[in-house]
């Protein structure tokens, strides 16, 4: 107990000048700032692609070809498609890769077996680098991006916020509408005791985001 005892002696004498109540920042505190600017859409993808994921700037009108060459480029002879995917997109997949719909590739041996997932996601943050996925009808449940070995994700620049309390007051749900949520910052990766990096252990081996400007 008196290694326990020091500890909490420590802590308290740490946080003794500390004023602020727990629980005292409340929701309505919480502000969206709004979509980062010219500035900060470099920044993301600056961050991005530090982490060594591929990064793609579109337009708009040039999206569903931009994700149909992703696809090609990797190799990838099938993709798996959340059931709320846009039409276009799901076109230009089907031009050249399988199609797998998310209800009918329902097991884990069927998701390892599909080549690569094409999402939408919630937001990007520019100063982390960072995707958050709602998991919403565009994105599908959290299986289909964790075990496709190539991930597609579409991110619109008025979806890319400035920092971390941006994401957390835009990605603050209804009440009764609270949902998982996934934040990306690159292909998954690891490291053995030598620090020689293993990339796709924990999902994803490569990241593709596609950011729509215009």
């Amino acid at each position: 107990m008196k290694a326990r005892e020091e500890i909490l002696a420590r802590v308290r004498g740490a946080t003794s000048d500390v004023t602020t109540q727990v629980g005292s920042l409340h929701r309505e505190q919480l502000r969206d700032g709004g979509a980062a600017d010219a500035d900060g859409l470099a920044q993301f993808a600056e961050m991005v692609a530090d982490y060594r994921a591929e990064v793609v700037r579109v337009p708009a009108a040039g999206l569903p070809a931009a994700i149909a060459t992703a696809l090609r480029d990797h190799g990838c002879r099938s993709a798996l498609l959340p059931t709320g995917l846009d039409p276009e997109w799901v076109e230009a997949v089907a031009g050249v890769a399988e199609v797998r719909s998310e209800t009918e590739t329902p097991t884990h041996a069927g998701l390892d077996a599909t080549d690569a997932v094409v999402t939408a996601a919630a937001l990007g943050i520019a100063v982390t680098g960072t995707i958050v996925l709602d998991h919403r009808e565009d994105q599908g449940r959290r299986a289909l991006t964790l075990v496709p070995d190539t991930h597609v994700c579409v991110v619109h620049a008025d979806q890319v916020v400035q920092d971390v309390p941006d994401a957390v007051a835009r990605l603050r749900p209804e009440a009764g509408d609270a949902r998982p949520l996934t934040w990306i910052s690159g292909p998954s990766a690891t490291s053995d005791i030598e620090l020689h990096r293993v990339e796709g252990v924990h999902g994803p081996r490569t990241l593709v985001m596609l950011l729509v400007e215009g």
